[in-house]
């Protein structure tokens, strides 16, 4: 798993992706949550959360999606689809979903919010699907699932320590 995990790390880094750019997203959805909170400890959350197998599976599948747009490999209608990121084609959720159901109800919250706010990296990322630079369909909604997902366990792990307490 260990090259897997690596692997994910590298093709988000190609995609523009870094493990401190989430990060951003994340200290912003914990700050007033967690004490004390610092960008490294947002950065080992989500190199955590990125050692999962189902995390894996979607980041590569989902970039690999895109790619795959971005070269034509699809049918002419799947392709424009993709690449048009159109509203209600909801797959690109769908798949994002497979990481948030792996940490609750918080991470779903959480998705809904940056989803829709697109902050940081996000914005980006959509900016670059709007002017068809980069097909980033799935990409900012997996990026939206891993800050979700981190900032989720963050704050599981926040209350297994409160009720050890």
């Amino acid at each position: 798993m260990e090259k897997l995990h690596q692997l994910t790390i590298n093709t988000l880094k190609e995609r523009g992706v870094t493990i401190e750019s989430i990060a951003e997203i994340v200290y912003d959805l914990q700050k007033d949550y967690t004490d004390n909170l610092t960008i490294e400890y947002c950065q080992e959350t989500i190199l955590s959360v990125l050692k999962k197998r189902e995390v894996i599976y979607a980041i590569l599948v989902g970039i690999a999606l895109d790619k795959g747009a971005e070269q034509g490999l699809f049918t002419k209608e799947i392709n424009e689809v993709i690449l048009d990121d159109n509203s209600l084609f909801g797959i690109d959720e769908i798949l994002a979903l497979s990481i948030i159901n792996v940490y609750g109800s918080i991470a779903l919250t959480n998705f809904g919010y940056v989803d829709k706010i697109k902050p940081f990296i996000i914005g980006k990322l959509n900016r670059l699907g709007e002017q068809k630079k980069q097909c980033t369909t799935f990409l900012d909604d997996l990026v939206a699932a891993i800050a979700a997902a981190s900032a989720s366990k963050m704050a599981h792990d926040r209350l297994k320590k409160e009720d050890n307490v």
